[in-house]
């Protein structure tokens, strides 16, 4: 479909056999593509031109190019020269290509002859549409007399991309030629040339002309049209649009003119449009929709408006977007009133651009909305509430807080959440004891997304007093979001909760002590270990074993992770340690490779299980030297691990990995030979072993 200053795809033909109708190139792009573009979208096809073709593709590569320090002059004798002489095609090919940046009208009598060589002739189009002056112009017409199928419809082409005047009565002699490519190529050209002869000679023929020329003559005329809107020649577009949309054309080509009718009538055109609009056609709607976001004037978007509330309710949302896309804020009664009645998929769309408008004015509907009871309705208010640009919002917002009540209340607290507005926070907190579940909870969640550290003492108090199980994990996914962005700070508030009388708050605060992180945190974490409540003191194993891996603390808690894995008073505290000091050393990318083996190996004694096996195995797999080479041999040869052991052989083994001898790397092939079952796996060590030896 044709946009204005965007014309409709041409019928861009080239010399080559076999190639139909490609879409139009300009000689900048056309130029870039090269001959390998060609050859990929098939343009050397020809049986009778195909060794040619491929010779010049292989010997295009080989052609000169322009020399640094050499001068656009110099470089365009020296591919004039190339032309001129018995060089290959392919050579000849990229001078031309050459020629269309550096080239000037001395280059034209080498370009010219090539036009009637069917191997060479496109590319000299691409030369001669990008040389500038009339040179180019006078050999592409010269040369249209002694041309005829592709080669004649390529030179047609590229007087159309010219956009020559002198070519007009010449292209309009051929819009009766024999040939349809012929004729749809002048018809074309035509129209990119534009002005009243071009298009008095296609008006005149699109009654007469072929089934087969006509929707290239339509093209033409509308190409032309567009040139006479883009003039200021409204009348003349109009009657041109007219001209195709009364005869008998392709469907795209009605629709494209259709849209160009109305857009040059403007005012005038709104009958048109309406009549689009209300077409049970489901394309000419589409048009219709298209156009309206272009008719620009203050009586299309009230005539648009009018038009809402009179279509079906199927057809009201797209036409109350393209009503919201023409960007006016004369629309915005219109879509506010959307918002607030019709059916829900109408008020949804009109929610969800009330936002566009950037202003207060729709801030009081889409509260309204937000504190509804239609669940969709109300979150999509909200997202577009918390899109709402300004400080401004903010403020209002803010003033509404205190006189809120009930939902309205919530909407409110978790709108100065979404936002970010930390000065709503002294009104939030009071609300996190509100009688009304929803405000409380809407207020805890508030607190955690914008509170400061200080906020941590109210939580924690709140917690106390709080038993149902709901709330308790409201306020701690707060106190860990707040612990989290605070950091160390955090701890000293923590602290007396992890204090508290009750386990289950004790729990809770090894959790924020975690998020918190620091020496203070890790201390009162391992302190629970010994804590007279079973339950706490699990909690502590499993926060101390998956402690944030964070430097400097990952050597903060390495050595109480190895103490209670040695001898921690539970089993399940031990395995918990363990594998939480092996995940430490997978994890640590600061600690130097040869300190990880070392302790891997310290905890060697302590790995028993084929889990925790597979573990050590993957911190080795990620340490290049011999000792992690040895270890990984000694769990090979484990039945329960050795398949993963035997892959992280292979894969040190079998590259050339510093700091490995040949002696080292083949004695771990054979164990990876010796202990896997797995063919694959036994054939790449054997592979390794061979190219070593």
């Amino acid at each position: 479909m044709m946009l204005k200053n965007s014309p409709p795809l041409n019928r861009h033909t080239t010399s080559e056999p076999g190639c139909l109708h490609p879409r139009a190139r300009g000689p900048s792009e056309r130029a870039d593509e090269g001959i390998h573009a060609r050859k990929a979208t098939g343009c050397f096809r020809a049986a009778s031109c195909g060794l040619l073709a491929m010779a010049c593709l292989l010997a295009a590569v080989q052609a000169p190019a322009a020399q640094p320090g050499e001068s656009a002059a110099e470089s365009q004798q020296k591919f004039i020269r190339l032309l001129q002489s018995p060089a290959a095609p392919g050579e000849k090919a990229m001078a031309c290509k050459r020629l269309a940046v550096c080239g000037t009208a001395e280059a034209v009598p080498a370009l010219a002859p090539l036009l009637s060589d069917p191997a060479l002739a496109s590319w000299a189009r691409i030369a001669l549409e990008a040389i500038p002056g009339p040179a180019a112009d006078e050999a592409l017409r010269q040369a249209m007399p002694k041309l005829q199928g592709r080669l004649l419809v390529g030179t047609i082409n590229s007087l159309g991309v010219r956009r020559d005047p002198k070519a007009l009565a010449a292209l309009a002699a051929k819009l009766g030629d024999a040939d349809a490519e012929v004729a749809s190529a002048a018809a074309v050209a035509l129209g990119r040339i534009g002005g009243e002869r071009a298009a008095q000679a296609l008006e005149q023929s699109l009654a007469k002309a072929p089934e087969a020329v006509r929707p290239a003559v339509a093209e033409g005329c509308i190409r032309c049209a567009e040139g006479f809107l883009n003039q200021g020649k409204a009348a003349d577009a109009a009657r041109l649009y007219d001209t195709v949309r009364q005869a008998k054309v392709p469907r795209q080509k009605l629709l494209e003119a259709t849209r160009g009718a109305i857009l040059a009538r403007n005012a005038a055109g709104l009958p048109l449009l309406l009549e689009q609009l209300r077409s049970p056609d489901k394309a000419r709607f589409s048009i219709g929709l298209r156009t309206a976001r272009e008719l620009a004037g203050p009586e299309v978007t009230r005539a648009l408006a009018d038009e809402l509330w009179k279509t079906g309710p199927e057809r009201q949302p797209y036409l109350l977007l393209a009503l919201a896309d023409r960007g006016e804020t004369q629309a915005l009664p219109t879509v506010l009133e959307a918002a607030a009645r019709g059916p829900q998929r109408l008020r949804l769309v009109a929610v969800g651009i009330l936002d566009r408008y950037g202003n207060l004015s729709s801030v009081p509907a889409l509260l309204q909305t937000a504190a509804a009871g239609d669940a969709q309705l109300a979150s999509a208010a909200l997202a577009a509430l918390a899109r709402l640009p300004g400080n401004e919002l903010d403020a209002d917002l803010l003033a509404r807080l205190p006189q809120s009540t009930g939902k309205m209340r919530q909407v409110l607290i978790e709108l100065a959440a979404q936002r970010r507005i930390e000065g709503a926070l002294p009104a939030i907190v009071p609300c996190a004891e509100d009688s009304d579940a929803g405000i409380r909870s809407a207020a805890v969640r508030a607190v955690g997304a914008i509170g400061q550290e200080r906020h941590l003492a109210d939580l924690t108090r709140l917690l106390a007093r709080t038993e149902a199980p709901k709330e308790r994990a409201d306020i701690e996914a707060a106190l860990l979001a707040i612990s989290g962005r605070q950091g160390a700070s955090s701890v000293q508030h923590l602290l007396p909760l992890a204090q508290n009388g009750d386990p289950a708050l004790r729990v809770i605060a090894l959790h924020a002590l975690a998020a918190a992180g620091g020496p203070e945190a890790l201390a009162a974490v391992r302190a629970a270990l010994e804590d007279q409540d079973e339950s706490v003191q699990d909690e502590a194993a499993r926060t101390l074993s998956t402690w944030p891996n964070t430097w400097p603390e990952d050597d903060r808690v390495a050595e109480p992770l190895l103490a209670l894995a040695r001898s921690g008073k539970k089993t399940s505290h031990q395995v918990l340690a363990l594998r939480g000091c092996l995940q430490f050393l997978q994890g640590d990318k600061k600690l130097p490779n040869a300190e990880k083996t070392a302790r891997l190996k310290e905890l060697l004694p302590l790995i028993k299980r084929p889990e925790e096996k597979r573990l050590a195995i993957a911190v080795l797999h990620a340490i290049p030297n011999a000792e992690a080479l040895d270890l990984l041999t000694n769990f090979a040869a484990e039945p329960a691990v050795a398949e993963d052991a035997c892959s992280a052989l292979l894969d040190a083994a079998a590259s050339n990995t510093p700091g490995l001898s040949k002696e080292q790397r083949q004695k771990a092939l054979q164990a990876v030979l010796a202990n896997s079952n797995n063919d694959a796996t036994r054939k790449k060590a054997q592979e390794a072993l061979n190219r070593i030896r």
